[in-house]
């Protein structure tokens, strides 16, 4: 293996090590990228008041319903890649590299058609109030014009992740929030161009992003360098991206379009509930930070490993991830309990007094949110992890299954029920802590009575294989116990 490759194999070293390097660039990624992504809200609220907020502030759930079928779909491309690599079988993986990105043109392009087509039609199924409707449509037509790009930088990083390289996407990432901040302070802030403006800040920064990870793949030395004339689908390679990729990709669309029809549910509560609960939602986007980013991490660790025949290395790995994420995410929930109104003002201009009424119902609805479903992080914690679990060994059904009977089927009938008879805000805040305490329910069980390693190795036909060094470093007890099967 080469010197490079090794420092990124995630199959040797300490194993607490070998998460943290990798799954810390992964939380800076995530973090500038929440960052990239609050930009538009922050200054459009500062510079051209509520209903320009809300028709921004909004945008979270359409954009995810959209791009999500094709990130899941990558996830698993992801998958396959990383296997290959622990196995250091090279040819099947640069396959797999260049059927991936041939499916991420095809994918980039078919979502420029579709969000510039469908956008005015899907707001008004969301029942976006008609003072935020022209602004709304805007700036989600001009987003959909950066598809390409998008979802090219997701597959890119996704490719650079799966091989165990976590900084490159990082530095890129920095500088296109950077450029994404600069380019909104200009065209909103200095030239006051309005929404759309910010739309096309974020898909330039976007599309900086994507070449950046491009040039990265084309010019490494590595055993992952890519050929712009090698791209193309090959029928094999393509069959188990999709195999182990549509689970994914279903999952993030229906539990996306779940997200909104309670998007919609909350807009029938007025622009000031829309803004509120949109503000909530980007804070809540820095939350989620170490949970997505031990749930990358250990999809990646868990292909990598199994492909290298590294089985106790793995199910050793799974348990630290677990007990990092979940406690994490609960620090962080208790801190945003306690600092709400202050975190959910940061993008409301408090400043003018014409809007200070409205102000003031925005930060108290945000709060409330905050209030209700922060303490509860540490379930959504447990469930992602055991999700990204079972992706890493190949079991993507899984967590498709689970999530959407909790997260989409439970969650729209309580809301559709409850608040038919109870007309308050409260009761959709509260569907998400209940429907997360219900599939990390499922998953415990799955947990406890799976045994994902050894159907792993009945499926590829491998002998298990021992770690015990490994192992032994996650420590003995309750905590770094071996995993029951």
């Amino acid at each position: 293996m080469h010197s490079a490759e090794a420092k990124r194999a995630l199959t040797e070293g300490p194993i607490k090590k070998s998460l943290f390097l990798f799954a810390l660039p992964i939380f800076l990624s995530n973090l500038f990228q929440q960052l990239y992504n609050s930009a538009d809200s922050i200054i459009v609220g500062r510079f051209l008041g509520g209903d320009a907020l809300a028709a921004v502030s909004s945008s979270g759930n359409l954009i995810f319903l959209m791009v999500g079928f094709f990130n899941g779909t990558a996830v698993g491309a992801g998958v396959i890649i990383a296997r290959y690599y622990g196995a250091k079988k090279y040819d099947e993986m640069r396959r797999a590299i260049h059927t991936d990105l041939a499916f991420a043109l095809v994918a980039g392009v078919f979502l420029t058609v579709a969000g510039v087509l469908l956008t005015p039609a899907l707001l008004r199924l969301m029942r976006t109030p008609e003072n935020v409707l022209p602004q709304s449509i805007t700036y989600f037509r001009i987003y959909f014009f950066g598809s390409v790009a998008v979802v090219l930088y997701n597959i890119s990083v996704g490719i650079l992740q799966a091989v165990g390289d976590s900084r490159h996407p990082l530095y890129y990432l920095i500088f296109s929030a950077l450029l994404n901040v600069v380019l909104d302070l200009l065209f909103v802030g200095g030239f006051r161009m309005g929404v759309g403006s910010a739309a096309a800040a974020t898909a330039i920064s976007q599309g900086v992003s994507a070449l950046l990870c491009i040039v990265q793949l084309l010019r490494t030395k590595d055993v992952y360098r890519i050929s712009l004339k090698k791209i193309r689908f090959h029928k094999d390679m393509l069959g188990q991206i999709l195999r182990y990729g549509l689970p994914s990709g279903v999952q993030n669309s229906v539990i996306a379009l779940a997200n909104v029809v309670v998007q919609s549910n909350i807009n029938v509560f007025g622009s000031n509930a829309m803004a509120g609960c949109g503000s909530y939602t980007r804070v809540e986007g820095f939350a989620f930070l170490p949970i997505t980013s031990f749930s990358l991490s250990l999809t990646t660790f868990i292909g990598q490993n199994l492909g290298a025949k590294k089985f106790d290395r793995a199910k050793a790995g799974a348990r630290f991830g677990i007990l990092c994420s979940v406690a994490m995410a609960e620090l962080i929930g208790v801190l945003i309990c306690l600092l709400a109104p202050y975190l959910v003002s940061l993008f409301i201009d408090r400043s003018n007094p014409d809007e200070l009424t409205n102000v003031e119902e925005i930060i108290r609805i945000g709060t409330r949110q905050a209030r209700t479903e922060a303490l509860f992080y540490c379930l959504l914690a447990f469930s992602h992890c055991i999700a990204g679990i079972c992706r890493g060994a190949g079991r993507a059904g899984v967590p498709m299954l689970i999530m959407l009977a909790c997260w989409c089927l439970v969650r729209i009938v309580y809301i559709s029920v409850v608040v038919h008879f109870v007309h308050d805000i409260a009761v959709i805040f509260w569907a998400y802590p209940l429907t997360w305490g219900l599939s990390s329910l499922i998953f415990l069980v799955y947990y406890l009575k799976s045994d994902w390693v050894h159907a792993f190795e009945r499926r590829n036909g491998m002998a298990a294989g021992t770690d015990g060094a490994e192992t032994e470093e996650i420590g003995a007890g309750e905590a770094g116990g071996e995993m029951p099967e």
